[in-house]
């Protein structure tokens, strides 16, 4: 990979980690909220089981993405990493290049596909 490649990769990975950092933020606002300040029900009246159901399972679906978003935002990290340190787009194992279409999905991917999948039978025989 050239080096002008490698500045589009690290500008593509800025700019994914700083929109999932956004998203993060506004679940971060979700999950923060009690039920009556996310209903906006301030009142000393408690609210309706549903409601309090409804309100409790919005929380876990924000905690779940935003889990998802913060392993996303570690994988772009590590890709970035890889690119300071000349590695990135490279199989760590045979050394042979990982194809583009394996580094738009897992940016963080530090194997190429013929290699993972070795990978993964060993660990399945164990």
């Amino acid at each position: 990979m050239d080096a002008k490649e490698l500045q589009q990769w690290r500008e593509k990975l800025q700019v994914e980690s700083e929109r999932i950092r956004v998203e993060l933020e506004a679940l971060k606002e979700i999950t923060a909220s009690t039920a009556r300040e996310s209903s906006g029900d301030l009142s000393s009246y408690a609210s309706h089981m549903a409601d309090q159901g409804t309100d409790t399972m919005e929380r876990e679906k924000a905690f779940l993405f935003a889990s998802q978003k913060r392993k996303r935002l570690e994988e772009l990290g590590t890709a970035l990493q890889r690119i300071d340190a000349g590695s990135f787009g490279f199989c760590e194992v045979c050394s042979g290049p990982i194809p583009a279409r394996r580094l738009e999905r897992m940016p963080g991917a530090t194997t190429c596909v013929p290699c993972k999948e070795k990978q993964e039978k060993q660990e399945q025989r164990t």
